[in-house]
């Protein structure tokens, strides 16, 4: 290996950790490095170190031809298989192939590989009839032990949420199934900019002129439909025009200019608005040709803007690019991310690298929002600790003036256990099952999820709480109110709980707590979500209660039934998501 691609420490460190994995587990594994950081040169290391035969897949053929080269680099032979570079080489022990042209020929794959790399591996989604799954499915033909091995700078996918389950400092990200098991290598992008590796980006919060997209609906890939982002865009002309002559003002100083459209029209549209002569466009209909001559062009700084639609967002370096321009909108925070990545690569005499979105997609480059969304502006990441296992984890929530945690929107512990069953194991993890919100199963009582249908236990359908309002609000003798707060009281020695409608309505039940049948019902109700939840306890007696009024967690509704002169409680709906207003909400 030449001295000008030797690994970096984190390079090395995430080749070590994916041996380390490896030779104690099968299941599926990513690895996380930013967009710049050099996936191509971990991938060729892991290649050369090979004793069997691996292959190396890629989306497009641009990072098929990069992850070859780099292998090159080593002085060693490798294959490539990808129709759009003209090669069909599955001969080599190495094999660079491009996912349409493997799935394509899976006949020319009928033997044993014991690794599969799988490059921008976020792009993989768990349908069983995909591509990438008839590859896999075909090679644990020949090798049910086939490792494989996914790279990304951006491990989440829309639809779906973060595309691994365990994290390696031992949070779990997903409770259900997911294409790999274990992220086993993540190196942040703040990491690499304070070290100098990539380019510090620039994000403007305050351009000219801004399109609204916020009135169309995205599908469940972040995409919307190009007619509605058509017909938008055709009715403010005059924000397109001020945009690109903002963009050009301030392109006076920059070498390299991507400007991301919206849609085809819209692409040209822009165009017409910048330097004729400096100006390229490329969308999914320019021939292979003209695209790479046009790419070339912008490489050697012949042309200073390239407008795209959709086509350059991963696979595509030109270190020189200093200015990014994001004039399409996306719910995909991973898409947003990779737009950024393109301009954050190194290049002599760069700085930083503007960044203008004018399509208002408001992500955090840094600490994207992945899983639950952001409640709300005043929402804030705060740190909670399981009451079980005692992991510190992050929830969208609100502090006060000191910091001090008002309220948090964590749902379930993410903290991970290890082993099954008691079992230690080093491949073998589980998430702590605590749940600071949960649905309780009416048969077994277990614990759920708040947007469960059906028990994870014991599989008892679960009542929605839309239906379960909904038909109490249909009956005559039944009473619904919003609950806005409690109180709690003592009455002829028992335990007095009223509910308090925000209209002034009230309900209340007793509890005896000499009983203990009626004890535990009031702790499996309010002592486990005690201190909103972070603080469980079993109270034994009136006098604790009391001691701590002020700490109980109010339910979002309560139902009642007339019984003679009287109204009996009969539900209490916690922690309520649905299309029902509740208390104090407009």
């Amino acid at each position: 290996m030449t001295d000008s691609f030797q690994l970096r420490d984190y390079q090395r460190d995430a080749v070590a950790a994916t041996l380390n994995h490896f030779r104690n587990s099968d299941e599926p594994a990513v690895i996380v490095l930013p967009t710049g950081a050099g996936k191509s040169l971990v991938i060729a290391e892991l290649a050369r170190l090979a004793r069997r035969k691996i292959m190396v897949l890629a989306h497009v053929k641009e990072l098929v031809e990069q992850n070859h080269n780099k292998y090159l680099n080593y002085g060693l032979e490798g294959g490539i298989y990808s129709a759009g570079l003209k090669q069909k080489q599955s001969h080599y022990q190495v094999t660079f192939a491009s996912v349409q042209s493997v799935a394509r020929n899976l006949r020319d794959f009928a033997t044993e590989h014991s690794l599969v790399i799988i490059d921008e591996c976020h792009r993989i989604s768990d349908d069983e009839n995909s591509q990438y799954q008839q590859i896999f499915t075909q090679l644990r033909e020949y090798n049910p032990r086939l490792k494989l091995l996914g790279l990304t700078a951006t491990p989440y996918r829309m639809g779906m949420g973060w595309i691994y389950r365990y994290h390696y400092r031992g949070f779990c990200r997903s409770s259900e199934s997911r294409p790999f098991e274990h992220c086993i290598y993540e190196l942040p992008l703040q990491y690499m900019i304070k070290r100098g590796f990539l380019t510090p980006p620039n994000m403007v919060d305050a351009p000219i002129a801004q399109y609204d997209f916020s009135a169309l609906n995205a599908n469940r890939f972040g995409h919307y439909a190009e007619a509605e982002v058509n017909q938008l865009l055709v009715r403010h002309p005059r924000v397109t025009r001020a945009i690109c002559e903002q963009i050009v003002e301030l392109a006076a100083e920059r070498c390299g200019v991507m400007v991301f459209a919206a849609t085809v029209r819209h692409a040209h549209e822009i165009c017409s608005y910048l330097p004729e002569k400096e100006t390229a466009l490329i969308t999914g209909d320019t021939a292979h040709a003209e695209r790479d001559q046009l790419i070339s062009r912008f490489k050697t700084r012949q042309i200073k803007y390239l407008v795209n639609v959709a086509v350059l967002t991963t696979g595509f370096d030109a270190p020189h690019v200093d200015f990014i321009a994001l004039l399409r909108p996306t719910q995909s925070v991973s898409l947003f991310q990779q737009i950024v990545g393109r301009g954050l690569r190194l290049a002599e005499g760069k700085r930083d690298c503007l960044v203008m979105d004018y399509a208002g997609n408001g992500f955090d480059l840094f600490s994207p929002e992945v899983g639950q969304p952001k409640p709300d502006s005043s929402s804030v990441p705060v740190q909670v600790f399981c009451p079980v296992c005692e992991f510190a984890n992050i929830f969208w929530g609100k502090t006060d003036e000191e910091g001090n945690i008002l309220e948090h929107f964590g749902r379930r512990c993410q903290g991970t256990i290890e082993g099954v069953d008691g079992s230690p194991s080093q491949d073998k993890k589980s998430q702590c099952d605590y749940r600071f919100r949960f649905k309780e199963c009416p048969r077994c009582n277990a614990e759920n999820d708040i947007a469960a249908r059906h028990c994870h236990q014991c599989g008892h359908a679960i009542i929605d709480p839309d239906d379960q309002l909904k038909a109490a609000l249909k009956l005559k003798d039944a009473m619904v109110i919003r609950c806005a707060g409690i109180s709690l009281s003592e009455s002829n020695s028992k335990l007095r709980v009223i509910y308090h409608d925000e209209q002034g309505e009230e309900l209340s039940e007793l509890f005896d707590m000499h009983n203990s049948k009626q004890r535990k019902r009031f702790n499996d109700l309010y002592g486990r979500r005690f201190g909103q939840s972070l603080q469980p306890r079993q109270f034994s007696s009136i006098e604790e209660v009391l001691a701590v009024s002020q700490l109980f967690t109010a339910p979002d509704f309560v139902v009642a039934r007339k019984a003679g002169k009287f109204w009996r409680v009969q539900e209490r709906i916690f922690d309520y998501q649905g299309n029902y207003r509740k208390a104090h909400q407009l």
